[in-house]
């Protein structure tokens, strides 16, 4: 069900905005560069400091090379607007810590793991979390095979990960009838 249009009148107060692009490389590999930006539509004092209506309190950028795999084998991060100058921006190279997660088993958890809390920065964990769908929708049907599955003879990968592909639903018998099952057929779970 929709939510009812509100009748009270409102004005924005903060905005935050995820970018993620994915670019190929002449060499076979991946370039993810993540961005977050808030900003508030209003004067606001940060650390003593005057910040003006639309400049940004955050701007924030991850930097990632990943292989076909979707293994990270190079990342770094930059943060360009921060409410601490000096502080926001001094974990040294934390997010190199990515290098060698895969981006399709247990990254979110090895995240949380390696950067949570102080061993890094808040928003750029955060938007870690938005990498592996984001990266994987960027792989779709070019470097990932979305209609077939894989050599082992598995399906698809996208299939059993969210309601509308159940692989006993009427989208997977329709758009992937070889992997469809029946209401008595159990499905695997996907991790």
């Amino acid at each position: 069900m929709p939510v009812a249009p509100s009748t009270a009148q409102r004005r924005l107060l903060h905005r935050r905005a995820l970018d993620v692009q994915v670019f190929a490389r002449d060499d076979g590999l991946f370039d993810v560069e993540a961005s977050l930006t808030d900003t508030k539509t209003h004067d606001v004092s940060l650390a003593g400091e005057a910040r003006r209506a639309g400049d940004p309190i955050h701007e924030m950028r991850l930097l990632l090379t990943v292989d076909t795999q979707l293994t990270i084998t190079a990342a770094t991060s930059e943060t360009r607007w921060m409410p601490y100058p000096g502080a926001c921006d001094d974990h040294a190279d934390a997010y190199a810590r990515l290098v060698g997660l895969s981006l399709m088993k247990g990254f979110r958890q090895a995240v949380q793991e390696r950067l949570a809390g102080t061993r890094g920065c808040t928003h750029l964990t955060e938007l870690c979390q938005v990498l592996p769908t984001a990266v994987i929708q960027a792989f779709a049907g070019s470097v990932i095979d979305t209609r077939e599955g894989d050599a082992a003879g598995n399906p698809p990968f996208q299939l059993d990960r969210c309601h509308a592909l159940r692989r006993d639903g009427a989208v997977v018998a329709k758009f992937y009838p070889r992997w469809h099952l029946s209401a008595s057929e159990p499905a695997a779970t996907a991790s």
